[in-house]
């Protein structure tokens, strides 16, 4: 049922200058993919072969990366190094890339509305790709042994599918750290898969005015009438419009669901994040 995933793209990468100067933050790479790839590979492992790139000035390297680059090609065709762009021609095979560009940067929900003539009248995902996530093991039938790894938009999309509403990846933060996300109260819904009934939320409060330490990550799975709500949305913090007060609207009427993922992430958009995002994957590929 959900067809496309929007790759917000346009930001300045300001925490990683002077490396972001003229390379887009999406392009810097954890071991040897950027990390917009990572995203991109983990929307086409929960069905999702439609990507919607909102870029801005000084983004053309990733249009470049999911296209053939046949000099490069040339070069290697036949060498030991071919293999190395296997998973990107893969990529280029099976998905569409369209792109559009958000021509001021008035914050994340003003970057998804630019989004729209790529989405169209539809429920889509989102996924932000500083927000670096890992599959994680789920047990089928601990009898036989059987385990499956599903991606994080994988479960989400499962998520909407019961409610049929709009849907936020969340974690627990340290208190001290609200401040950096938007953070969200709710009702229990299910325990057994960690969902809950968001009736309030808040872009990052102060930790003392903070209603709880459940942070939203870099996932979304939104309806289409979020469109109309950023329209009438007005700026906020910094001249910003907020993908959090457009979902506040949808959570009044009951219409906004957070689910408490089952995965690692890291925060690629912070020098310490990725420092760990790399620590961890070198480790995990280390000797394949």
């Amino acid at each position: 049922m959900i067809k496309k995933c929007l790759f917000p793209a346009a930001g300045y990468g300001t925490r990683f200058l002077p490396a972001t100067k003229a390379t887009p933050k999406e392009m810097l790479p954890v071991l040897t993919k950027p990390l917009i790839q990572y995203g991109v590979e983990e929307a086409v492992e929960a069905g999702i072969h439609t990507m919607a790139i909102v870029t801005g000035r000084g983004k053309r390297a990733i249009e470049d990366h999911f296209d053939i680059s046949y000099e490069l090609e040339h070069q290697i065709k036949g060498g030991s190094k071919e293999y190395l762009l296997d998973e990107i021609r893969a990529l280029i095979t099976e998905c569409t890339f369209s792109y559009t560009r958000q021509v001021e940067m008035k914050g994340l929900g003003h970057a998804i509305l630019s989004g729209e003539t790529l989405i169209g009248n539809e429920p889509f995902a989102v996924i932000l790709a500083d927000d670096l996530c890992t599959n994680s093991p789920v047990i089928l039938d601990s009898a036989r042994g059987s385990i499956n790894t599903k991606g994080v938009l994988s479960q989400m999309i499962e998520v909407y599918e019961r409610y049929q509403c709009s849907i936020v990846a969340i974690e627990e933060v340290p208190m001290d750290q609200t401040d950096k996300y938007g953070v969200i109260a709710g009702d229990l819904v299910d325990r057994t898969d960690d969902t809950y009934r968001v009736t309030d939320m808040v872009e990052k409060p102060d930790p003392k005015d903070a209603p709880t330490n459940m942070a939203i990550i870099g996932r979304y799975i939104l309806t289409p009438d979020i469109f109309d709500i950023l329209r009438e949305t007005k700026p906020g913090k910094n001249g910003e419009v907020q993908i959090t007060d457009a979902l506040l609207a949808q959570a009044k009427n009951g219409k906004v669901i957070a689910y408490k993922f089952k995965g690692k992430r890291f925060d690629c958009g912070s020098v310490d994040g990725f420092v760990q995002a790399t620590n961890y994957f070198y480790n995990e590929n280390k000797g394949n």
